[in-house]
């Protein structure tokens, strides 16, 4: 079971911690991240009687957004929530220290261990740290975009495109996310305008024909966002074409923004080697190019970003930090 921290939701934060405070150190083994990476760290770590936190921004990461999963072993079918929760069930069967709700700012190096400090200035030392916290949805950065979020901006069609039942709807972006939300709202929404800078589509064939096939959606290839329009909830967009041409605005109600991943590595820029695309860079047993910080998942250079390849470099970091720690870091 779960020690007295107990798991710590978005918007309950503050009265879960004045409840039950925690920080006592340090820990022997700190993972960012409570993705299927940083999930699977949690439970080898547990099972090799490590003192452990897990801290993270949110519980089940990119998973939570995938609806249908038809390839991760054990299941033939089961949605990305559902993982999710078998995945949460597992960790709290095991003494834990968890915090969801955190995002970490920094992570620092100095006097034998290491010092993981939050957004909210909380910090905690360990002498070992698992760096699993996965990618963000790249934003489009334009007025309107963050004010909006939640009434009516949203980076995640499999939660949110029920909510625009009926409704006329802006996709933003041309890679396999883009269609698959395109997709998902021909079933949903009234009209769909599909707006994507380049003026050809990256997805898979199969999604394509899809989109191409419905009289519900309206291609307007070649053009940027400029600005999303709207006080309390989202009333349009403001589109232009990358040619030569006037400003357009388009009536929506929603706006779904899928133009791709950032690793969630900011917080360890100048500490970490990284690569072009800020990947943190891992060797095959999950090391970093510090010792004693070891990186799985999403958020690092591994071949392939899949659920299944997260949750096993999830378990090759923990064993290479407990072999770590077990050479003299742990005493």
């Amino acid at each position: 079971m779960l020690k007295d921290i107990g798991v710590i939701l978005p918007g309950m934060v503050e009265e879960a911690e004045e409840k039950k405070p925690i920080g006592e150190g340090p820990y022997e083994v700190i993972i960012i991240g409570a993705g299927p990476a940083g999930m699977t760290a949690a439970v080898y770590a547990a099972r090799k009687k490590l003192k452990t936190l897990l801290v993270s921004k949110d519980l089940g990461g990119q998973v939570l957004l995938t609806s249908d999963i038809e390839n991760y072993m054990g299941y033939q079918y089961i949605t990305g929530p559902e993982l999710t929760a078998k995945f949460h069930e597992q960790v709290k069967q095991y003494p834990i220290d968890i915090i969801v709700g955190e995002e970490v700012e920094k992570l620092s190096a100095g006097d034998g261990q290491f010092t993981v400090i939050t957004k909210r200035g909380k910090s905690f030392a360990g002498k070992a740290v698992i760096i699993a916290s996965g990618k963000r949805s790249r934003e489009l950065n334009v007025p309107g975009e963050r004010e909006l979020v939640g009434r009516g901006v949203t980076y995640c069609a499999v939660c949110d495109a029920p909510l625009f039942a009926g409704r006329d709807v802006a996709v933003i972006g041309g890679s396999n996310s883009a269609l698959t939300a395109v997709a998902d709202l021909i079933k949903i929404a009234n009209k769909i305008y599909l707006v994507n800078r380049s003026k050809s589509l990256r997805a898979d064939p199969v999604l394509v024909e899809r989109a191409e096939a419905s009289d519900k959606v309206a291609p307007l290839l070649g053009y940027l966002v400029k600005e999303i329009l709207g006080e309390e909830r989202v009333r349009g967009i403001v589109i232009e074409s990358r040619e030569p041409g006037e400003a357009e605005e388009l009536a929506v109600e929603g706006v779904f923004i899928q133009i791709g991943l950032v690793p969630a590595s900011k917080f360890v820029r100048g500490l970490l080697a990284l690569n072009q695309f800020g990947e943190i860079m891992v060797d095959c047993n999950c090391r970093t190019n510090v010792l004693g910080i070891f990186a799985a998942g999403d958020v690092t250079d591994v071949f392939e970003k899949q659920i299944v390849v997260a949750a096993g470099e999830g378990a090759k970091a923990t064993l290479s930090a407990y072999y770590y720690l077990l050479m003299g870091a742990r005493s």
